[in-house]
């Protein structure tokens, strides 16, 4: 789990980097095109049939959706913001899955759930610091990240039961494909060869990614495995400092500590609760 978050660390950082000059639209269409092209090679429907079979392809539309736009607005705030910043506000999701998870899949949760929810929104506010600091804009983009992603989360949970986790992440992967494919040519900036690189290893670490934490859901339950999503401010901080000398400030660590103290409690109660942890997938 804890190499899983490295890799999308190193993603973010990438996507950090190159939106400083290439199109954001530009970064997001390789990785889809290069996730999609991997993800192709070791599960396609000639080597799985029944592949793209599936039970409810309205829910697979809306949740790929859920994942491109929060795809889009992450990599547009990496522009304005740190990676620990970003993050930090991104570890918001918990709080907004536990709060649609009510109404949509009737999962409600107790007093206790609802005041982590509210310290854990009131270390965001830390982070972003309303009307106080010049980050309010990209904090935005950052916080409509983690929403779409927080939508993507609950469909992945409603689509569980349906189908297969191959299934769902090849519609993900062909849905960018499709749709940022014919994009490509209409923004397309001709890259160094350490961009072109770096847009091919894009594919690579997101595929990477995501086999460990298949590999680690499949030896351990998601109650355990939980927690450990939170190492990703580690590597995001120390990849922050490393590529870009940011050096993260003393409102940044405060509210990040609040916000993870606050989802760690989160799962603590959903586990003696309902006995059980929903996976949410870090990358």
């Amino acid at each position: 789990m804890c190499c899983a978050v490295l890799c999308f660390a190193i993603l973010d950082a990438m996507a950090k980097w190159l939106g400083t000059h290439i199109p954001v639209m530009q970064v997001v269409g390789m990785r889809y095109v290069t996730a999609f092209l991997i993800a192709l090679a070791f599960s396609n429907p000639i080597n799985r049939p029944g592949l793209l079979k599936s039970g409810r392809p309205w829910l697979q539309l809306l949740r790929s959706i859920m994942l491109f736009g929060s795809t889009i607005f992450n990599f547009l705030s990496f522009r304005y913001l740190q990676l620990d910043e970003a993050l930090s506000i991104l570890f918001s999701t918990p709080f907004l899955v536990a709060i649609l998870a009510g109404p949509i899949l009737g999962e409600w949760v107790g007093w206790r759930r609802w005041t982590a929810i509210m310290v854990g929104f009131a270390g965001v506010l830390v982070v972003v610091r309303p009307g106080l600091g010049g980050m309010q804009g990209a904090a935005l983009l950052s916080f409509c990240s983690a929403l779409c992603y927080a939508g993507y989360n609950i469909v992945t949970r409603m689509l569980s039961s349906v189908d297969s986790s191959q299934t769902t992440l090849f519609y993900a992967n062909l849905f960018g494909f499709v749709i940022m494919t014919p994009v490509l040519p209409f923004v397309w900036v001709p890259p160094s060869l350490l961009d072109m690189v770096l847009m091919v290893a894009f594919g690579c670490f997101g595929a990477g990614g995501h086999f460990l934490l298949i590999l680690a859901h499949r030896n351990a339950p998601a109650s355990v495995l939980s927690p450990f999503i939170y190492t990703q401010i580690v590597w995001a901080t120390t990849l922050g400092y490393l590529v870009f000398a940011n050096v993260p400030n003393q409102w940044t660590v405060a509210g990040a500590c609040i916000v993870i103290a606050s989802g760690l409690y989160l799962i603590y109660r959903e586990r003696k609760v309902t006995g059980r942890v929903a996976p949410i997938e870090p990358g």
